[in-house]
């Protein structure tokens, strides 16, 4: 087992436990449920607008889901080359994050929408953290 399956496994691991809790508990203030936007409670106020909020909170689970799902496939059948493509575009596809979701959570973050305060702030860092490790496997895979 090479370091991009080692990193990929870790990375699965984590998003199985967000489309776990974004099916089944999403009001959850861990594993990045949605309980951390308070437009999230306030969304229960109109049936419609939660029904929406609901949906698309579904939406990215179904997402996600058919990323794990590719991803093992992937580690299961591909190839070494496959696996560093893999792993550069793990870098790719997580690093979207900071050009639209970021700055929208950041701004929500400020503007007293999201609890805990700075929520942007440790998601940032974590998402960063991810594209880091991937790199570095990518790099080092790369190199040898």
């Amino acid at each position: 087992m090479n370091a991009i399956t080692i990193v990929t496994i870790g990375f699965l691991l984590l998003e199985a436990s967000n489309v776990f809790t974004l099916y089944f508990f999403p009001g959850s203030k861990y594993a990045n449920g949605v309980g951390v936007f308070k437009a999230w409670e306030k969304s229960k106020q109109d049936p419609e607008v939660h029904d929406l909020v609901r949906y698309l909170v579904n939406w990215v689970a179904g997402t996600k889901l058919i990323f794990i799902l590719l991803l093992i496939i992937i580690l299961l059948t591909a190839s070494e080359k496959t696996l560093l493509f893999t792993s550069g575009a793990m870098v790719l596809s997580i690093a979207s994050f900071f050009w639209r979701l970021f700055p929208l959570i950041r701004k929500m973050d400020r503007d007293d929408q999201i609890k805990p305060k700075n929520y942007s702030v440790v998601l940032g860092w974590m998402i960063l953290a991810f594209i880091m490790v991937f790199l570095i496997v990518h790099l080092i895979s790369v190199a040898v």
